[in-house]
């Protein structure tokens, strides 16, 4: 399974790119304020640099310690005599937990709101931009996901679903498409939809720190994140932050830079009066 990661994530990756560039093509929820020739191009250069960053400095990834652990007997699930399927489904469901807990950390702490904030200064919502984070943010994601996989000791099974999950998961509700409203009412119940997750994208402070899960959508509701609608509705809203909105911020080496200029602003948890 491990030999085959790679080839799995990318397939999915590729076929889920493609299918959500057809859907934004086909049924937009927005006009775009820049062209996809600007974003594009810099946004999957970052994508790219991520993806080599992570094989040269942690290329077994979380898939290959889930396989050490099950291996050597570490973690939780290694040690409890669950089902198969049961043992699964706890995994997926609780690395899911960890990464919305993850995601509010790094709107939490002002210097990890400095990396993250790359995300958020997409001047425009779609498919790239659910892999547009720093490669520090990534990094230092993977250290926390390798840490709650030690932890846990999920299946390896469990680990790649997950992973794979959450990278196609990323990039539907990342993606500037339309929902019927009813369709999207009944399925942001099971999965985090485009038009829930772009409220967090909002460059009002009190929206953007909402609707924090990328693929479930139970935590928000559970720990009180979760907000329905923006203000100024999906047509109206502005996406972004008030920093970083001259489109020149959207060049690679300036988001690469961008953690170190400026003033970490009042996103931040807790910060919106500074």
């Amino acid at each position: 399974m491990l030999l085959h990661e790679p080839t799995i994530r990318l397939g999915v990756f590729l076929a889920v790119f493609a299918a959500m560039a057809l859907w934004e093509v086909g049924a937009p929820r927005r006009a775009a304020s820049v062209g996809r020739a600007v974003r594009w191009p810099n946004n999957l250069g970052l994508t790219a640099l991520n993806t080599l960053v992570l094989r040269l400095v942690l290329p077994a990834g979380a898939v290959g310690l889930a396989l050490q652990a099950q291996h050597r007997g570490w973690g939780l699930l290694n040690n409890l005599a669950l089902p198969g399927w049961a043992a699964v489904a706890a995994s997926v469901i609780l690395l899911d937990l960890a990464i919305y807990l993850q995601h509010v950390m790094f709107h939490a702490v002002p210097l990890l709101w400095r990396l993250h904030r790359v995300h958020h200064a997409d001047l425009d919502f779609d498919v790239t931009t659910g892999s547009r984070f720093h490669t520090l943010e990534i990094v230092l994601s993977m250290g926390v996901k390798l840490a709650v996989v030690a932890a846990l000791g999920p299946p390896v099974a469990a680990v790649l679903i997950f992973e794979v999950l959450l990278n196609a998961t990323s990039m539907f509700n990342h993606a500037n498409v339309a929902l019927p409203a009813g369709i999207d009412r009944l399925l942001r119940w099971l999965l985090v939809t485009p038009d829930m997750h772009r409220v967090h994208h909002s460059i009002v402070v009190r929206e953007t720190n909402s609707n924090f899960g990328f693929n479930l959508p139970w935590w928000d509701r559970l720990f009180g994140t979760y907000r329905a609608q923006p203000a100024a509705g999906h047509q109206g809203m502005t996406i972004g932050i008030e920093q970083f909105r001259d489109p020149v911020e959207l060049r690679l080496d300036r988001m690469l830079l961008q953690p170190i200029r400026g003033e970490s602003g009042r996103y931040a948890i807790g910060r919106e009066a500074v």
